[in-house]
């Protein structure tokens, strides 16, 4: 199926994860931190990425704001944040988020939009 990226300094949240992502039949790659992320997003091109909306160093949306600015990539990137504030979904949004999901979270949802994310437009 699909190449993920998951990205979150969670170890226990990034396993959860990986068990329902490759369940999905998807091959998973990880990183813990916002250049490690970068890196590999740059360098292995995933067809989508889970991006944690909280690390130590680079955050997300300034993995988003590099990707999309310095790297040109135009892949589709889910924020998971527990930043549930209305002005830090819409800024994620903004930012060029295909979609923004909420900690906690149910891990089934997470996969159905990974799924709708990676469907192409007729």
């Amino acid at each position: 199926m699909a190449r993920v990226l998951v990205v979150d300094d969670d170890e226990l949240l990034v396993e959860l994860v990986t068990f329902t992502l490759e369940g999905h039949g998807h091959t998973v790659l990880t990183a813990e931190d916002g250049a490690d992320a970068f890196e590999i997003a740059v360098r292995v091109r995933p067809d989508v990425m889970v991006l944690d909306g909280m690390m130590p160093g680079a955050d997300g949306l300034d993995v988003l704001r590099r990707l999309r600015r310095e790297a040109g990539l135009d892949l589709p990137v889910i924020m998971l944040s527990a930043r549930k504030q209305e002005r830090d979904v819409v800024g994620g949004l903004a930012e060029g988020a295909s979609d923004y999901l909420v900690k906690p979270f149910m891990p089934e949802e997470l996969a159905m939009r990974i799924q709708k994310a990676l469907r192409v437009p007729a």
